[in-house]
């Protein structure tokens, strides 16, 4: 199966794949918003659509995260050291830094995941939280769409339809780069 048939494949089940894409929004998987916006590109999406499903999917994702974090606390992570460890570290960092680490926890890999518990379990005001999750959610959905986007225009011009296993394999490339970049942010985040 080429690009081409799996473009084919998203425009032919469009609705099924939007909730797919509201639902990994929601776990904050960027590389599916990525390749997300590149289907929008090469029309199997619409990027408006595609933009709103995003930022409703990491607004809504977060919110849930925020609500357990604010409800349940650090009771239920005692099973999960790790995620404990991380999750505290976290609520650290917002409450001292409470108007940017929202605005930026979606971007490095591993805060995000744990950042809207985090957030719940803060000194964060709910009103606050809540406002910044709406502005950080659009500024992220209309980032990750466009990114993906404008690298399926520079691929769609500087490849023929015949070279998308090539497109393909620089997508996956951009990808774990950007991957790179996040896990380096969020190293320098955890010592900062």
């Amino acid at each position: 199966m080429d690009l081409t048939q799996v473009f084919e494949l998203i425009r032919q089940h469009g609705d099924t794949a939007y909730a797919f894409i509201f639902a990994y929004a929601a776990s904050h998987s960027m590389l599916i918003v990525l390749l997300a916006g590149y289907a929008a590109n090469m029309g199997a999406l619409d990027w408006g659509k595609l933009v709103v499903v995003c930022w409703a999917g990491s607004c809504f994702g977060d919110m849930v995260r925020f609500w357990i974090g604010r409800r349940f606390g650090t009771r239920w992570l005692s099973r999960f050291p790790r995620l404990e460890r991380a999750v505290q570290t976290t609520a650290r960092l917002v409450d001292h830094h409470y108007l940017w680490i929202p605005m930026i926890h979606r971007y490095p890999n591993g805060i995000r995941s744990v950042a809207g518990f985090a957030f719940g379990m803060s000194r964060l005001p709910r009103s606050t939280f809540h406002l910044l999750n709406v502005v950080s959610a659009g500024i992220w959905a209309v980032a990750m769409v466009s990114i993906g986007y404008a690298f399926g225009h520079i691929s769609e011009k500087t490849l023929s339809d015949t070279a998308s296993g090539i497109s393909l394999a620089i997508m996956l490339v951009f990808m774990g780069l950007f991957w790179i970049l996040s896990k380096r942010l969020e190293r320098s985040l955890e010592r900062g």
